[in-house]
């Protein structure tokens, strides 16, 4: 699942390709992935890309002051296209295309643009043309961005202390904070020394501090190092700088405890016991079924 540090990635290679440049038209082939009929998809073609902008997982194209917004969900990507003149037609429901966006040919005849596609069953993806961003349901309710200079410790141990819940779940929950998913919350965790089932209103100011820089650290050091980076290798920067997500049964780089993985109905995270429990591994509840 895209988070935070790639989707600001795409938006600056956006900002790099398609700012400056006209739709010549917009192609929708995942129907269900438009969430917006007023005003139609058609309204973009004509206009021109005049920015890009991030609020929170969600991508922002500012087309003449009229938003093509789109939200990744778990399955979803973008990928640019250096010419799409001689793309074949869209056709509804084949294939991982959900959406295709042509812009003007250049001087040479070349006609980029990009393609939105989704892989898997679950079709999550989503996309909205808007005058307004915050008119857009997940954006209205998002939480303070963690990349933004608003978010200080001061306002982390607000948002820890208004109740008690996980940490691993309040890490993941878009209207407390914006753009970290399961990915970079299992990595912060681990730079932060601490477990994912602990309660959040129990953090001293100590931990809740060195949970602030973990959480600012590692976000920023993830958008540093997809700096540059075309759109198509964003997925494999991502994986290759994860420490402990995806990483189950691998040794930690840090202590070289083994990592483990809790599995959920439709999740998992990963941890590593000597780093963050003590040396405690945390209780799998799949695990026990099978030994029962």
């Amino acid at each position: 699942m895209p988070e935070l540090p790639e989707v600001e990635s795409l938006a600056e290679f956006l900002r790099e390709h398609a700012v400056g440049r006209t739709i010549a038209g917009v192609d929708v082939t995942a129907f269900q992935a438009l969430k917006t009929v007023t005003p139609p998809v058609t309204a973009l073609g004509g206009l021109t890309v005049t920015g890009v902008a991030r609020h929170g997982k969600f991508l922002d194209l500012d087309c003449d002051g009229l938003h093509l917004i789109t939200h990744l969900a778990r399955g979803g990507w973008l990928r640019w296209r250096e010419d799409l003149s001689a793309a074949k037609p869209v056709r509804p429901g084949k294939g991982p295309l959900a959406l295709r966006v042509r812009l003007a040919p250049d001087e040479d005849g070349r006609a980029p643009g990009f393609e939105l596609t989704e892989a898997g069953t679950q079709k999550r993806l989503a996309v909205y043309v808007t005058p307004d961003p915050a008119q857009v349901p997940g954006i209205a309710g998002l939480g303070p961005d963690p990349l933004a200079p608003g978010f200080t410790v001061e306002v982390l141990k607000d948002i820890l202390t208004a109740g008690r819940t996980r940490i691993k779940g309040l890490l993941r929950d878009q209207k407390v904070i914006a753009g970290i998913g399961n990915a970079y919350s299992d990595e912060v965790l681990h730079v932060a020394k601490m477990s994912p089932f602990k309660i959040s209103s129990s953090l001293t100011d100590a931990q809740i501090a060195d949970l602030h820089e973990a959480i600012v650290g590692t976000l920023r050091d993830a958008v540093r190092r997809s700096h540059g980076l075309a759109a198509k290798d964003l997925k494999s920067e991502k994986k290759s700088g994860l420490r402990v997500h995806g990483r189950t049964g691998q040794k930690c780089e840090v202590c070289g405890d083994t990592i483990r993985e809790v599995a959920f109905a439709d999740s998992s995270l990963q941890y590593c016991p000597t780093c963050q429990t003590g040396g405690k591994p945390l209780a799998d509840r799949r695990l026990s079924r099978l030994l029962k």
